[in-house]
């Protein structure tokens, strides 16, 4: 029985979205660099990451609540 890998596309909906992400997926969903994802990681101000095994990975419910909790602009005014 052959089984497929999910497409890791970095805009996923529904049911795709509770896979875990890469710091390539996150950083071209949020458009920065790896390597500010790295930096954000070291000075702990970026969204929740986990290691599995050696890798970094991100649930995209905890990129998405974070990237929320960012918004500091009133954009009514």
């Amino acid at each position: 029985m052959e089984t497929s890998l999910p497409n890791h596309s970095p805009r996923l909906a529904g049911a795709e979205r509770d896979q875990l992400a890469t710091p390539a997926d996150v950083a071209a969903h949020l458009g920065v660099p790896v390597k500010s994802l790295y930096q954000w990681k070291y000075r702990g101000i970026g969204p929740s990451v986990h290691k599995v095994g050696r890798h970094l990975r991100y649930r995209w419910r905890e990129v998405d609540a974070w990237l929320d909790a960012q918004t500091s602009y009133d954009l009514t005014a």
